[in-house]
């Protein structure tokens, strides 16, 4: 959640990520329109949504495991109480933003923040069920 909060900061904002992201982009491919490669700096940006969410999902669930039972099965109920947890942190962490001046707090962002949560928990119940743990 630190690690999160420090992202939502002034120096991580799109103006900010942009200046790095954008040269990055133009050396990979050097034919890149402006469209395509604010596109992709889009989806770069979301993407990391995605995955530190996936990632704080993943650690709600330990931590609700953890002081939710002594039993080594996958229980719906950690689940649920994780994503709440990362979503109820997607809340907070867009309402941060909305005070950041070069940054903005969307609705959208808590979506993409909250399925990101529900896909690293799904990808956790998946592994769980490979490796026959539950």
């Amino acid at each position: 959640m630190v690690v999160i909060f420090s992202a939502s900061g002034d120096q991580n904002s799109a103006q900010h990520s942009s200046r790095i992201l954008g040269p990055l982009l133009h050396w990979l491919f050097p034919n890149l329109t402006p469209q395509r490669e604010e596109a992709l700096i889009l989806l770069a940006r979301k993407g990391g949504h995605l995955t530190e969410y996936a990632i704080l999902g993943g650690l709600a669930w330990r931590l609700v495991r953890h002081l939710g039972s002594t039993q080594k099965t996958w229980q719906r109920t950690h689940a649920v109480y994780a994503l709440l947890i990362a979503a109820a942190y997607a809340v907070t962490d867009e309402w941060h933003q909305r005070f950041v001046p070069t940054r903005q707090g969307t609705l959208t962002d808590v979506l993409i923040d909250t399925a990101g949560a529900a896909a690293g928990l799904f990808v956790l119940w998946w592994f769980g069920r490979l490796r026959k743990k539950w």
